[in-house]
């Protein structure tokens, strides 16, 4: 067990910590990260989303909606608790509730899912990420970007029917949603690709996993950061209550033991950059949100490692 954990979990550190460090040392600017926010998110990661859906059996294809749903359903409950708290409790402000509620909903499936689930459960669950992935890119982010938007002068004088239209046509231009559906699409028509074409997609897929590894670590260098009690709670939150209500659902709805894994494990992987990166259009950049994706990468290399053996046990 000890080596599948070093296995899984060591080359996911090191290229956060590579990222971090460039970005520490100078040798990047991790100020301006849009270039290769765009590369990740408009190039590379599509590609790869694409490719793990469009080569996925129609059966295992359909076996995909109950983790969906779930992953679906854990993601708007963390989300919206985080906002309610933030709004209700702490009275932040809407811009950086969301910023918090987005980072800690949302798990960084981009960098840490596709290598992660790979190396501990092999490429069947490739399909299984990129559902990860695209469910939080047409649920959580269209609604942080709408209340990015509300946020602004010009956002005011927008109904909320048109700021709803105006985040929905954003994220749906956004070609992290539309790869995977034109993935399904592939694989409901049985689509065969030219052997050029597959190598010319898995070529860019396979920058994926590296370069957003690399970004996190770079995004986190430039944050500031701070531990008190409100850290400490956003990242049990994130670490620990977000994947066991993972586990709960799925048992309550009877999902398959192999995509219990899948969605459970998903659920259990730190907070991503979205928030932040999305904030930073806005002029949100809370110190509550920047600490706790730092924290939850630190934490997460005990959480994720008990999460991979709790897993395996599972029967």
């Amino acid at each position: 067990m000890i080596a599948i954990l070093a296995f899984a979990l060591i080359p996911i550190f090191f290229g956060l910590l590579l990222g971090y460090f460039a970005g520490l040392g100078g040798f990047v600017d991790n100020r301006d990260v849009h270039s290769l926010v765009r590369f990740v998110m408009n190039f590379a990661l599509p590609c790869s989303l694409f490719l793990a859906i469009a080569h996925t059996d129609l059966r295992m294809l359909r076996g995909q909606a109950g983790l969906t749903l779930v992953l679906g359903l854990v993601y708007l409950v963390l989300f919206f608790a985080t906002l309610f708290f933030e709004r209700k409790v702490f009275h932040s402000g809407a811009a950086d509730s969301a910023v918090l509620s987005l980072t800690l909903a949302f798990p960084n499936a981009t960098a840490v899912g596709i290598p992660l689930l790979d190396a501990v459960y092999g490429p069947s669950a490739a399909a299984a990420t990129a559902m990860g992935i695209a469910i939080g890119a047409v649920t959580i982010s269209p609604i942080t970007l709408a209340i990015l938007e509300h946020s602004t002068p010009k956002g005011h004088a927008k109904s909320q029917a048109a700021q709803v239209r105006s985040s929905l046509w954003r994220a749906v231009k956004r070609p992290v949603v539309w790869a995977p559906v034109l993935g399904v699409l592939a694989a409901l028509v049985r689509l065969d690709l030219p052997n050029y074409v597959n190598r010319s997609l898995t070529l860019m897929g396979n920058a994926t996993a590296g370069a957003a590894l690399f970004l996190t670590g770079l995004i986190v260098s430039a944050q500031r950061f701070k531990l008190d009690g409100r850290i400490i709670a956003a990242i049990v939150a994130k670490n620990l209550l977000q994947p066991a209500l993972c586990l709960a659902i799925a048992w309550l709805i009877g999902l398959s033991v192999t995509e219990t894994r899948y969605a459970v494990l998903i659920a259990a992987i730190p907070c991503g950059f979205f928030g932040l990166v999305f904030g930073k259009g806005f002029n949100s950049s809370p110190l509550t949100a920047s600490s706790s994706l730092i924290f939850s990468y630190v934490v997460g290399i005990a959480t994720l490692a008990g999460w991979i053996v709790l897993l395996g046990r599972l029967g």
